[in-house]
Parts: C-alpha cells; structure tokens; sequence
C-alpha cells in the first residue's frame, strides 16, 4: 500500500470516532470562558483595563501552549488506545515495514492536532470579538496579529500531537501516555526552572508566548525550533520502540 494510502487510512480512523468531537466540545468550552471573562472579569479596582490595549487583547487570546498541551493528550490518547484495543495490528499487517505505518499515523495526528490547534484559535478570537461589544473597548488586535495567533496554534497543535503520539507509541499504555504529557508540558518545566534559571526561556509556556507575538523572551526562529524539538524527540522514540518491538 502506498504511504499517501496509509495517511489516509489513518485520518479515517481518526475522524469516524468520537475523539475528535470531544476535544472540539472543549475548545468551544474554552473559547466561552473567554468571552465570559472578557464580559464580566475585572481589575482588581474594578475596571476592564486587561482589554484596553491590543497588546492585551492579543495576550488574552494566545491559545498556543493551551493547544500544544491539548493535542498533546489528543495524540497520546489517539495512539494509545490503538495498542489497547490490538486495532494497530492490522495497520502493520497492511504496511509490514513498520516505519512507513508509523509515519503514517503520525501525520495524520499532526494534521488532526493543527486543525484542532487552529479551530480552538479561531473560536477563541471569534469569542472575544463577540464579547468585546459588551464593553467600554472595541476589537484591537490587528490582522497581522491575529493571523500570528492562527498560526502558533497551528504550530504547537502539530507539534503537541506529535508528542503525544510519540509517548502513546513509546508507552502504548493510555492512562500512562497521558499522564507523560501532562508530566512532560505541564509539571516537568517549572521544576526545570527551579532548577536551572536559564531554562524559563524555553519551556513551552514561554515558547507558545514567543510564536503568538506577546513575548520576547528568545527570538522567534529559536522558539520555532525549540518547539520543533519537543515534538520531534519524543516522536523519534516512539518511532525507534515501535521498530524494536513485538506489537502486542
């Protein structure tokens, strides 16, 4: 079977479950939140001063390391479970050569986590612009802007899925993939900042401010490529356990 036949196959698997559907019902719970804050939250004296610039609107709706995190369990659950329910042995029976089937199946939830890292966005922005009417402030953020914001979550909803899938393919076992990702994006760097003062630049919560325009920590290219890294790495571990193996 050829590889373009095989991502296919794998998009399939991944858009006739329910898995998808769950993980957008929480981007519009989020993007919600949003408006629901930007409609009633406040200053602690009172005032709406957190919108009043574009720069703090656009730092409201940054969603890139929300999104790397969420496709990151995404991934790790859409891998997984392949392994939980044997249903990854008739991918491999199909495509013997284990490698192009792994590839396969980390491109299709790379794809899957940037279209959910860019609606979850999107509805975020959509929010927000609906809400904002409710105020003293109009919607500030400049096109250009709001397309950086698109496309950093794009990015780290790529690069969050890959994660995940590596670690689902790496541990194969659902509830521990998912915990690895919480461990690996969430509890895991501020303990490194803890440790190493320098590390703060380039944990993922910085790196998703940096790509999104709202910090400057490090510059963009280097935020690009360190982001890159968190989801290449575990990828390439799973792919190299995958090969070295039995499957079940």
């Amino acid at each position: 079977m050829t590889w373009p036949r095989l991502v296919r196959g794998e998009l399939r698997k991944l858009t006739t479950t329910k898995l998808p559907w769950g993980f957008l019902a929480v981007l519009i719970l989020f993007a919600g939140i949003d408006a629901a804050v930007v409609v009633w939250g406040t200053d602690m004296d009172g005032s709406k001063t957190f919108i009043s610039t574009a720069e703090d609107q656009q730092s409201l709706m940054a969603f890139a390391f929300n999104a790397m995190l969420g496709t990151g369990l995404f991934g790790a659950i859409a891998v997984a479970r392949e392994y939980g329910h044997n249903t990854v042995v008739p991918m491999f029976l199909t495509s013997p050569k284990r490698s192009r089937a792994v590839l396969a199946q980390l491109t299709a939830v790379l794809l899957g986590g940037a279209v959910l890292g860019l609606v979850g966005q999107a509805l975020i922005i959509s929010g927000v612009a609906l809400a904002l009417p409710s105020t003293a402030y109009g919607f500030l953020v400049s096109a250009g802007n709001v397309t950086q914001l698109l496309a950093a979550s794009t990015l780290a909803g790529a690069t969050g899925a890959v994660l995940g899938a590596g670690l689902g393919a790496a541990i194969r076992n659902l509830g521990g993939a998912a915990t690895a990702v919480v461990l690996a994006l969430f509890m895991l760097p501020p303990l490194a900042v803890q440790l190493f003062n320098d590390a703060a630049s380039w944990i993922p919560p910085t790196l998703g401010g940096v790509i999104s325009g709202v910090s400057t920590e490090v510059t963009l290219w280097a935020a690009i490529a360190a982001l890159l890294a968190y989801g290449l790495v575990p990828a390439a571990i799973g792919l190299l356990a995958v090969q070295r193996r039995d499957v079940v």
